[in-house]
């Protein structure tokens, strides 16, 4: 089964890798893995990591720079800007990347969107207002701030809506993820990587009412595999109660609003290097990186799932959003 992961961070590897002198980084770092579990494509997002986020002005020009420089001498994939391009690389076997953004921090405080412009322009079709951190568009869902986004971050999503980038509320906090349902109104929008509350209270996860928002507006939810998600008992987190996960997603939107969104963060530790961001702890068992992910289909065959539902899943469901979005 191939699969497409809507949320990846390997664009910050390939940073972290090319400043210290490497070239080649996904060749060498990543698409063997990725071969092994399937992966045909992904979006690949911007993404400042935790010590970088105080200059992240800084870190986004780093960004921007390496990551220019690896497409440069790219022979495994092909950077994709619209669901046409995504399909004819597709057929011909090439793992696709869509350029993402996680957290717009950087862009945040520019009222004409200029910064905004500079991700489009540089290939990104897809975007969160935040990650982590609050900035001059709104609040993370690590923030624990009720407020929902500011003027500027509602303008922000409508200059997205505009621009045909699709419109991503992980990590934004509940309050803005409803600013955003409303200004979409209807519109497809996103949670690229984010797993269910039945489960786990952690700030990241959502309630059945926004799931059902989330397909009442005919997007789609990214299943993530970062193991603090997974369950209120840390022992529990494992591929099965992923799976679970899916099946709770399933019953309250349905099989057309289930995707793929995993954010393997392993591949960043570096225990050794106390200025490298650390994902080593937070990998689910049975699912520990993405030459795994056939585990999870093998396991939701198991249950009773239809190849043809394992496949919306799988690619299929955000394949459509970015043909509805992208264009």
């Amino acid at each position: 089964m191939k699969c497409f992961d809507a949320h990846s961070d390997i664009w910050t590897d390939v940073t972290i890798k090319r400043l210290k002198g490497e070239t080649n980084v996904f060749h060498n770092h990543h698409f063997e893995r990725l071969q092994k579990g399937g992966v045909e494509g992904s979006i690949l997002v911007l993404w400042v990591d935790p010590p970088h986020i105080r200059d992240y002005a800084k870190r986004t020009h780093e960004l921007f720079t390496c990551v220019k420089d690896e497409i440069a001498e790219a022979k495994d994939f092909r950077i994709v800007k619209n669901y046409d391009e995504m399909m004819k690389a597709r057929e011909e076997g090439v793992f696709y990347i869509m350029i993402g953004v996680e957290g717009m921090a950087y862009a945040s405080y520019d009222p004409t969107f200029a910064k905004l412009d500079e991700y489009y322009d540089f290939g990104a079709r897809h975007g969160m207002l935040t990650w982590n951190e609050e900035n001059g568009f709104g609040h993370s869902a690590a923030s624990g701030s009720t407020e929902g986004l500011s003027d500027l971050g509602k303008k922000a999503v409508l200059h997205m809506i505009d621009k045909k980038m699709i419109v991503d509320t992980s990590h934004l906090n509940e309050a803005g993820f409803w600013d955003i349902a409303r200004i979409m109104d209807g519109r497809p929008f996103i949670a690229s990587h984010s797993d269910c509350k039945k489960f786990s209270q952690h700030p990241r996860n959502l309630t059945d009412d926004q799931l059902r928002a989330i397909r009442d507006a005919n997007g789609c939810v990214g299943l993530n595999a970062w193991n603090e998600f997974l369950d209120n008992d840390p022992m529990k987190g494992d591929i099965n109660r992923l799976a679970d996960h899916c099946e709770h997603m399933i019953d309250v939107m349905g099989i057309d609003h289930v995707g793929c969104g995993f954010d393997f963060c392993g591949f960043l530790g570096d225990p050794n290097d106390p200025e490298v961001y650390s994902g080593m702890d937070a990998v689910t068992w049975g699912l520990e990186d993405a030459s795994k992910i056939p585990h999870l289909f093998d396991i939701l065959r198991d249950r009773g799932m239809r190849e043809d539902e394992i496949e919306k899943i799988a690619f299929g469901n955000f394949h459509r959003i970015v043909k509805e979005v992208v264009g």
